[in-house]
């Protein structure tokens, strides 16, 4: 259970393999390293991938950069995340229309659905593209914004 204390933030992709567990293990580094006491998850907008490792690719691209995901497992938003998260967050404008919509369909609370990206000074409206299809270089790129994106969010919170 979520010590309400804390913040919480849930990161939302597709299918919660790639860019969602990148982006939750930096949240995890970044807010250990600044001692803020924050709770992080991630989800995908469909269940295709529940239970699975993150993409070989993003674990390995994480691990080059010192973030260890290999350990969590993909899983699909539920309505009760709407309730427990004060901040769910989309990797691409997509998603923040599917959370939205989820949200206000379902009648659910109302917590703020952003995109990570308007976190970040400069970059708010940009999506973090999906590397699924792409190359190392893809996932690299991916990692690259979701780093500037959950610093401005850790430090903005």
């Amino acid at each position: 259970m979520m010590n309400r204390r804390s913040v919480s933030v849930l990161f939302v992709c597709t299918g919660n393999i790639c860019r969602s567990p990148m982006a939750q293990g930096v949240a995890e580094a970044v807010a250990a390293k600044l001692n803020k006491a924050m709770i992080f998850d991630s989800a995908g907008t469909g269940d295709w991938h529940a239970g699975e490792a993150p993409d070989p690719r993003a674990v390995h691209a994480a691990r080059r950069r010192g973030y260890d995901i290999a350990e969590q497992r993909a899983r699909a938003v539920t309505d009760e995340d709407f309730s427990l998260f004060d901040h769910i967050i989309g990797m691409d404008a997509g998603h923040k229309r599917w959370l939205v919509t989820a949200r206000d369909v379902r009648r659910l609370d109302e917590r703020p659905v952003s995109l990570l990206m308007d976190w970040s000074v400069g970059l708010a409206g940009r999506d973090v593209p999906d590397p699924y299809y792409g190359d190392d270089a893809a996932f690299d790129n991916a990692l690259d914004l979701i780093e500037k994106g959950v610093d401005g969010l850790i430090r903005r919170i």
